[in-house]
Protein backbone atom coordinates (compact mmCIF):
# COMPACT_ATOMS: atom_id res chain seq x y z
CA UNK A 1 0.00 0.00 0.00
CA UNK A 2 1.43 3.15 -0.83
CA UNK A 3 2.44 5.82 1.76
CA UNK A 4 0.29 9.31 1.44
CA UNK A 5 2.42 11.18 3.83
CA UNK A 6 5.02 11.56 1.30
CA UNK A 7 2.95 12.59 -1.38
CA UNK A 8 1.28 15.16 1.37
CA UNK A 9 4.94 16.62 2.16
CA UNK A 10 5.62 16.98 -1.38
CA UNK A 11 2.67 19.19 -1.79
CA UNK A 12 2.68 21.20 1.14
CA UNK A 13 6.35 22.63 0.10
CA UNK A 14 5.12 22.70 -3.35
CA UNK A 15 1.81 24.31 -3.22
CA UNK A 16 2.62 27.90 -2.53
CA UNK A 17 4.58 28.56 -5.88
CA UNK A 18 2.33 26.83 -8.29
CA UNK A 19 -0.63 28.60 -10.31
CA UNK A 20 -4.11 26.40 -11.05
CA UNK A 21 -2.42 24.22 -14.20
CA UNK A 22 0.99 23.83 -12.71
CA UNK A 23 -1.02 21.90 -9.74
CA UNK A 24 -3.31 20.24 -11.79
CA UNK A 25 -0.36 18.58 -13.74
CA UNK A 26 1.67 17.69 -10.64
CA UNK A 27 -0.81 16.15 -8.59
CA UNK A 28 -1.20 14.24 -11.92
CA UNK A 29 2.10 13.36 -11.92
CA UNK A 30 2.01 11.83 -8.89
CA UNK A 31 -1.24 10.03 -9.85
CA UNK A 32 0.53 8.23 -12.79
CA UNK A 33 3.69 7.21 -11.03
CA UNK A 34 1.81 5.37 -8.61
CA UNK A 35 -0.34 3.41 -11.02
CA UNK A 36 -3.76 1.83 -10.86
CA UNK A 37 -5.56 4.09 -8.07
CA UNK A 38 -3.39 6.65 -7.94
CA UNK A 39 -6.04 9.31 -8.58
CA UNK A 40 -7.74 8.09 -5.60
CA UNK A 41 -4.64 8.14 -3.38
CA UNK A 42 -3.11 11.52 -4.35
CA UNK A 43 -7.10 13.30 -3.89
CA UNK A 44 -6.80 11.66 -0.16
CA UNK A 45 -2.99 13.22 0.13
CA UNK A 46 -3.69 16.38 -1.19
CA UNK A 47 -7.40 17.22 -0.63
CA UNK A 48 -7.82 18.14 -4.38
CA UNK A 49 -10.97 16.58 -5.97
CA UNK A 50 -10.75 13.56 -8.41
CA UNK A 51 -11.69 15.40 -11.46
CA UNK A 52 -9.51 17.80 -11.48
CA UNK A 53 -6.92 15.25 -11.09
CA UNK A 54 -8.40 13.34 -13.68
CA UNK A 55 -8.05 16.53 -16.37
CA UNK A 56 -4.74 16.22 -15.34
CA UNK A 57 -4.31 13.20 -16.47
CA UNK A 58 -5.42 13.72 -19.66
CA UNK A 59 -3.33 16.82 -20.26
CA UNK A 60 -0.29 15.00 -19.47
CA UNK A 61 -1.37 12.20 -22.43
CA UNK A 62 -2.55 14.73 -24.92
CA UNK A 63 0.53 17.12 -24.93
CA UNK A 64 -0.37 18.91 -28.02
CA UNK A 65 -3.41 20.08 -26.77
CA UNK A 66 -1.99 22.06 -23.61
CA UNK A 67 -1.49 25.32 -24.03
CA UNK A 68 1.58 26.12 -22.96
CA UNK A 69 1.29 30.01 -22.60
CA UNK A 70 -2.11 29.80 -20.24
CA UNK A 71 -3.32 28.62 -17.56
CA UNK A 72 -7.12 27.87 -18.71
CA UNK A 73 -8.45 26.82 -21.87
CA UNK A 74 -10.23 30.12 -24.50
CA UNK A 75 -13.33 30.56 -22.93
CA UNK A 76 -12.69 29.43 -19.85
CA UNK A 77 -13.70 31.49 -16.73
CA UNK A 78 -16.08 34.59 -15.81
CA UNK A 79 -17.45 36.49 -18.73
CA UNK A 80 -16.84 40.11 -19.18
CA UNK A 81 -19.84 41.99 -18.16
CA UNK A 82 -19.55 44.10 -21.54
CA UNK A 83 -19.83 41.05 -23.38
CA UNK A 84 -22.98 39.78 -21.13
CA UNK A 85 -24.21 43.19 -20.97
CA UNK A 86 -25.15 44.28 -25.05
CA UNK A 87 -26.11 47.58 -23.87
CA UNK A 88 -23.18 48.46 -21.83
CA UNK A 89 -21.09 49.96 -24.37
CA UNK A 90 -23.64 51.61 -26.67
CA UNK A 91 -25.66 53.36 -23.32
CA UNK A 92 -21.30 54.63 -22.75
CA UNK A 93 -20.82 56.20 -25.72
CA UNK A 94 -24.51 57.86 -25.24
CA UNK A 95 -23.44 59.38 -22.51
CA UNK A 96 -19.78 60.03 -23.86
CA UNK A 97 -21.37 62.23 -27.01
CA UNK A 98 -25.01 63.35 -25.83
CA UNK A 99 -25.49 65.62 -29.22
CA UNK A 100 -24.12 62.82 -31.50
CA UNK A 101 -25.49 58.97 -30.40
CA UNK A 102 -28.00 60.12 -27.77
CA UNK A 103 -29.93 62.57 -25.55
CA UNK A 104 -28.98 65.78 -25.82
CA UNK A 105 -30.39 66.45 -22.14
CA UNK A 106 -28.68 63.80 -21.05
CA UNK A 107 -27.45 64.31 -17.15
CA UNK A 108 -23.86 64.42 -18.20
CA UNK A 109 -24.35 66.92 -20.55
CA UNK A 110 -22.79 69.84 -18.49
CA UNK A 111 -21.25 68.43 -16.08
CA UNK A 112 -17.63 66.36 -15.75
CA UNK A 113 -17.66 62.74 -17.24
CA UNK A 114 -15.19 61.00 -15.04
CA UNK A 115 -15.31 57.28 -14.78
CA UNK A 116 -16.46 57.95 -11.42
CA UNK A 117 -19.84 60.00 -12.42
CA UNK A 118 -19.96 57.58 -15.93
CA UNK A 119 -20.16 54.51 -13.27
CA UNK A 120 -22.59 56.24 -10.95
CA UNK A 121 -25.09 56.87 -14.24
CA UNK A 122 -25.12 53.15 -15.93
CA UNK A 123 -25.88 52.09 -12.21
CA UNK A 124 -28.96 54.63 -12.97
CA UNK A 125 -29.36 52.68 -15.81
CA UNK A 126 -29.27 49.37 -14.66
CA UNK A 127 -26.21 48.20 -15.57
CA UNK A 128 -23.86 46.19 -12.87
CA UNK A 129 -20.22 48.03 -13.63
CA UNK A 130 -17.90 50.27 -11.45
CA UNK A 131 -15.45 52.83 -12.33
CA UNK A 132 -12.72 50.02 -13.25
CA UNK A 133 -14.80 48.92 -15.36
CA UNK A 134 -15.95 51.69 -17.09
CA UNK A 135 -11.76 52.66 -17.26
CA UNK A 136 -11.16 49.55 -19.15
CA UNK A 137 -14.47 49.95 -21.50
CA UNK A 138 -13.30 53.00 -22.69
CA UNK A 139 -8.97 51.98 -23.25
CA UNK A 140 -11.15 49.40 -25.26
CA UNK A 141 -13.19 51.53 -27.54
CA UNK A 142 -9.81 53.77 -27.69
CA UNK A 143 -10.93 56.53 -26.04
CA UNK A 144 -8.25 58.69 -24.11
CA UNK A 145 -8.10 61.59 -21.73
CA UNK A 146 -7.59 64.61 -23.96
CA UNK A 147 -7.37 68.47 -23.55
CA UNK A 148 -8.84 71.00 -25.97
CA UNK A 149 -6.67 71.45 -28.73
CA UNK A 150 -6.37 74.90 -30.18
CA UNK A 151 -6.56 74.16 -33.63
CA UNK A 152 -9.65 76.30 -35.05
CA UNK A 153 -7.72 79.21 -36.81
CA UNK A 154 -10.43 80.83 -37.90
CA UNK A 155 -11.67 82.92 -41.26
CA UNK A 156 -8.34 83.21 -43.68
CA UNK A 157 -8.04 86.26 -45.62
CA UNK A 158 -7.43 85.26 -49.76
CA UNK A 159 -4.41 87.09 -49.31
CA UNK A 160 -2.65 85.43 -46.15
CA UNK A 161 0.25 83.85 -48.27
CA UNK A 162 0.69 87.04 -50.05
CA UNK A 163 0.72 89.46 -46.89
CA UNK A 164 3.54 86.50 -45.35
CA UNK A 165 5.63 86.95 -48.36
CA UNK A 166 5.61 90.40 -48.21
CA UNK A 167 6.76 90.55 -44.80
CA UNK A 168 9.14 88.33 -45.73
CA UNK A 169 10.64 90.00 -48.67
CA UNK A 170 11.07 93.27 -46.58
CA UNK A 171 12.73 91.32 -43.88
CA UNK A 172 15.10 89.37 -46.25
CA UNK A 173 16.51 93.07 -48.41
CA UNK A 174 16.95 94.65 -44.85
CA UNK A 175 19.15 92.40 -44.07
CA UNK A 176 20.98 92.01 -47.21
CA UNK A 177 21.89 95.61 -46.83
CA UNK A 178 23.19 95.06 -43.37
CA UNK A 179 20.12 97.09 -42.03
CA UNK A 180 18.50 96.23 -38.65
CA UNK A 181 15.14 93.92 -38.57
CA UNK A 182 13.53 93.56 -35.70
CA UNK A 183 10.39 91.95 -34.48
CA UNK A 184 8.88 93.77 -30.96
CA UNK A 185 5.72 92.86 -29.03
CA UNK A 186 4.77 92.93 -25.43
CA UNK A 187 4.82 89.41 -22.99
CA UNK A 188 2.36 88.89 -20.71
CA UNK A 189 1.69 90.94 -18.22
CA UNK A 190 3.42 89.45 -14.53
CA UNK A 191 2.31 89.84 -11.12
CA UNK A 192 5.12 91.05 -8.63
CA UNK A 193 5.23 89.17 -5.35
CA UNK A 194 5.30 85.82 -3.79
CA UNK A 195 3.29 84.48 -6.29
CA UNK A 196 2.74 81.27 -8.26
CA UNK A 197 4.62 80.82 -11.57
CA UNK A 198 3.88 78.07 -13.68
CA UNK A 199 6.75 75.11 -14.16
CA UNK A 200 8.84 73.33 -11.22
CA UNK A 201 12.20 73.25 -10.37
CA UNK A 202 14.47 71.01 -8.32
CA UNK A 203 14.24 71.52 -4.22
CA UNK A 204 14.94 69.35 -1.46
CA UNK A 205 11.68 67.01 -0.57
CA UNK A 206 8.86 69.01 0.64
CA UNK A 207 11.02 72.33 1.08
CA UNK A 208 9.10 73.80 -2.51
CA UNK A 209 9.18 77.37 -2.12
CA UNK A 210 6.04 78.84 -0.54
CA UNK A 211 3.82 81.78 -2.50
CA UNK A 212 0.69 83.07 -1.99
CA UNK A 213 -2.86 81.36 -2.07
CA UNK A 214 -4.38 84.38 -3.98
CA UNK A 215 -3.14 86.31 -6.75
CA UNK A 216 -4.50 89.86 -5.72
CA UNK A 217 -1.73 92.11 -6.87
CA UNK A 218 0.40 94.61 -4.41
CA UNK A 219 -0.03 97.74 -4.54
CA UNK A 220 3.34 98.65 -3.93
CA UNK A 221 4.56 96.46 -6.62
CA UNK A 222 1.91 96.47 -9.41
CA UNK A 223 3.00 93.88 -12.18
CA UNK A 224 5.46 93.60 -14.16
CA UNK A 225 5.20 94.42 -18.37
CA UNK A 226 7.86 93.07 -20.36
CA UNK A 227 8.23 94.60 -24.10
CA UNK A 228 10.93 93.14 -26.10
CA UNK A 229 12.90 93.74 -28.75
CA UNK A 230 14.59 90.84 -30.79
CA UNK A 231 17.28 91.41 -33.56
CA UNK A 232 16.83 88.63 -36.21
CA UNK A 233 20.14 89.53 -37.55
CA UNK A 234 22.24 88.53 -34.26
CA UNK A 235 20.08 86.28 -32.71
CA UNK A 236 19.60 88.73 -29.58
CA UNK A 237 17.45 90.54 -27.64
CA UNK A 238 16.31 93.68 -25.33
CA UNK A 239 13.24 93.43 -22.73
CA UNK A 240 12.17 96.92 -20.70
CA UNK A 241 10.04 95.91 -17.82
CA UNK A 242 7.17 98.49 -17.37
CA UNK A 243 6.24 99.13 -14.11
CA UNK A 244 2.87 101.08 -14.46
CA UNK A 245 1.19 100.44 -18.11
CA UNK A 246 1.57 98.85 -21.63
CA UNK A 247 1.70 102.50 -23.88
CA UNK A 248 2.81 103.13 -27.27
CA UNK A 249 5.24 105.52 -25.80
CA UNK A 250 6.45 102.60 -23.46
CA UNK A 251 6.98 100.72 -26.47
CA UNK A 252 8.61 103.39 -28.28
CA UNK A 253 11.10 103.75 -25.51
CA UNK A 254 12.30 100.21 -25.31
CA UNK A 255 13.30 100.39 -29.64
CA UNK A 256 15.46 103.69 -28.75
CA UNK A 257 16.97 102.23 -25.72
CA UNK A 258 17.85 99.07 -27.93
CA UNK A 259 19.41 101.54 -30.11
CA UNK A 260 21.26 103.48 -27.83
CA UNK A 261 22.48 100.41 -26.28
CA UNK A 262 23.37 97.26 -28.81
CA UNK A 263 21.70 98.70 -32.35
CA UNK A 264 23.65 101.51 -33.03
CA UNK A 265 26.92 99.70 -32.11
CA UNK A 266 25.97 96.92 -34.48
CA UNK A 267 24.58 98.81 -37.33
CA UNK A 268 26.87 102.05 -37.34
CA UNK A 269 26.10 101.98 -40.73
CA UNK A 270 22.37 101.49 -41.18
CA UNK A 271 20.33 103.49 -43.57
CA UNK A 272 17.21 101.93 -42.66
CA UNK A 273 15.02 100.21 -39.86
CA UNK A 274 12.73 97.66 -40.30
CA UNK A 275 9.61 96.47 -37.29
CA UNK A 276 7.56 93.64 -37.78
CA UNK A 277 5.04 93.32 -34.88
CA UNK A 278 1.52 92.17 -34.29
CA UNK A 279 -2.05 94.09 -35.02
CA UNK A 280 -3.01 95.09 -32.02
CA UNK A 281 -2.19 96.08 -28.66
CA UNK A 282 0.47 99.02 -28.15
CA UNK A 283 2.15 98.65 -30.99
CA UNK A 284 -1.10 97.94 -32.95
CA UNK A 285 -1.89 99.44 -36.67
CA UNK A 286 -4.27 101.17 -35.58
CA UNK A 287 -2.92 103.45 -32.28
CA UNK A 288 -2.17 106.89 -33.44
CA UNK A 289 0.46 107.29 -30.43
CA UNK A 290 2.63 104.10 -31.33
CA UNK A 291 2.99 105.92 -35.05
CA UNK A 292 3.29 109.14 -34.07
CA UNK A 293 6.16 108.14 -31.36
CA UNK A 294 7.98 106.32 -34.23
CA UNK A 295 7.75 109.60 -35.94
CA UNK A 296 9.97 111.33 -33.57
CA UNK A 297 11.82 108.42 -33.07
CA UNK A 298 12.64 108.32 -36.74
CA UNK A 299 13.52 112.26 -36.84
CA UNK A 300 16.19 111.84 -33.56
CA UNK A 301 17.69 108.74 -35.22
CA UNK A 302 17.34 109.90 -38.82
CA UNK A 303 16.65 106.88 -40.24
CA UNK A 304 13.81 106.15 -41.67
CA UNK A 305 11.38 103.19 -40.18
CA UNK A 306 9.10 100.92 -41.69
CA UNK A 307 7.03 98.62 -39.85
CA UNK A 308 4.94 95.48 -40.96
CA UNK A 309 1.89 94.23 -38.57
CA UNK A 310 1.24 90.54 -39.03
CA UNK A 311 -2.62 89.69 -39.93
CA UNK A 312 -5.16 89.33 -37.10
CA UNK A 313 -5.09 85.87 -35.55
CA UNK A 314 -1.37 84.92 -36.58
CA UNK A 315 0.59 86.79 -34.11
CA UNK A 316 2.50 83.38 -33.19
CA UNK A 317 4.46 83.82 -36.47
CA UNK A 318 5.95 86.89 -35.22
CA UNK A 319 9.51 85.68 -34.59
CA UNK A 320 9.65 87.29 -30.76
CA UNK A 321 7.24 84.60 -29.32
CA UNK A 322 9.73 81.62 -29.74
CA UNK A 323 13.22 83.50 -30.01
CA UNK A 324 12.83 85.65 -26.94
CA UNK A 325 9.70 85.12 -24.76
CA UNK A 326 9.66 81.62 -25.31
CA UNK A 327 13.27 81.36 -23.34
CA UNK A 328 12.54 84.16 -21.13
CA UNK A 329 9.59 82.04 -19.14
CA UNK A 330 11.67 79.13 -19.41
CA UNK A 331 14.69 81.04 -17.20
CA UNK A 332 11.42 82.26 -14.10
CA UNK A 333 10.01 79.06 -14.07
CA UNK A 334 8.86 78.07 -11.02
CA UNK A 335 10.04 81.32 -9.58
CA UNK A 336 7.97 84.14 -8.30
CA UNK A 337 8.92 87.32 -9.37
CA UNK A 338 10.08 89.29 -5.96
CA UNK A 339 10.78 92.50 -7.71
CA UNK A 340 11.32 94.48 -10.69
CA UNK A 341 15.26 93.43 -11.06
CA UNK A 342 15.99 91.08 -13.31
CA UNK A 343 18.66 88.49 -11.84
CA UNK A 344 20.62 86.25 -14.52
CA UNK A 345 20.41 86.23 -17.77
CA UNK A 346 18.05 84.73 -20.67
CA UNK A 347 20.36 82.67 -23.22
CA UNK A 348 18.42 81.41 -26.09
CA UNK A 349 19.75 78.12 -28.30
CA UNK A 350 22.39 78.69 -31.02
CA UNK A 351 20.22 79.67 -34.63
CA UNK A 352 21.34 80.28 -38.27
CA UNK A 353 19.00 82.75 -39.86
CA UNK A 354 20.37 82.54 -43.14
CA UNK A 355 21.01 78.87 -43.51
CA UNK A 356 25.00 79.49 -44.63
CA UNK A 357 25.70 82.27 -41.85
CA UNK A 358 27.86 82.09 -39.04
CA UNK A 359 25.66 80.43 -35.57
CA UNK A 360 25.85 82.25 -32.61
CA UNK A 361 24.05 82.29 -29.05
CA UNK A 362 21.87 85.02 -28.25
CA UNK A 363 21.85 86.85 -25.33
CA UNK A 364 18.79 89.03 -23.97
CA UNK A 365 19.40 92.46 -22.15
CA UNK A 366 17.07 94.05 -19.55
CA UNK A 367 16.20 97.41 -18.27
CA UNK A 368 13.32 98.55 -15.87
CA UNK A 369 11.58 101.53 -17.18
CA UNK A 370 8.12 103.44 -16.58
CA UNK A 371 5.55 103.90 -19.45
CA UNK A 372 6.40 107.69 -18.85
CA UNK A 373 3.78 110.40 -20.39
CA UNK A 374 3.58 111.30 -24.07
CA UNK A 375 7.24 112.68 -25.23
CA UNK A 376 8.15 112.13 -21.89
CA UNK A 377 11.19 109.91 -21.82
CA UNK A 378 11.39 108.31 -18.35
CA UNK A 379 13.87 108.41 -15.70
CA UNK A 380 15.02 106.66 -12.86
CA UNK A 381 16.23 103.70 -15.36
CA UNK A 382 18.12 100.74 -14.01
CA UNK A 383 20.67 98.60 -16.63
CA UNK A 384 21.19 95.17 -16.33
CA UNK A 385 23.69 93.68 -19.07
CA UNK A 386 23.48 89.82 -20.11
CA UNK A 387 27.49 88.30 -19.86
Amino acid sequence: MTDVEPIRCRFELLNPYLDEKTRRLMVAAEAQAIGFGGISIVARATGICRGTISRGVEELEAPAELHRSRIRRPGGGRKKTADSDPTLKEDLEKLLNPTERGDPESPLRWTSKSVRHLARELKRMGHQTSHRMVAEILHDLDYSLQANRKTLEGASHPDRDAQFEHINRQAQEHLATSDPVISVDTKKKELVGEFRNSGREWHATGEAEKVKVHDFPEPELGRAIPYGVYDLATNSGWVSVGIDHDTSSFAVETIRCWWDSMGSKRYPNAERLFITADGGGSNGSRVRLWKVELQKLADELGLPISVSHFPPGTSKWNKIEHRLFSFISQNWRGKPLIDHQPRGHCESHRVDHHGDGPKSAGSTRYRKVSSGEEGHRPRNRRNRSAP
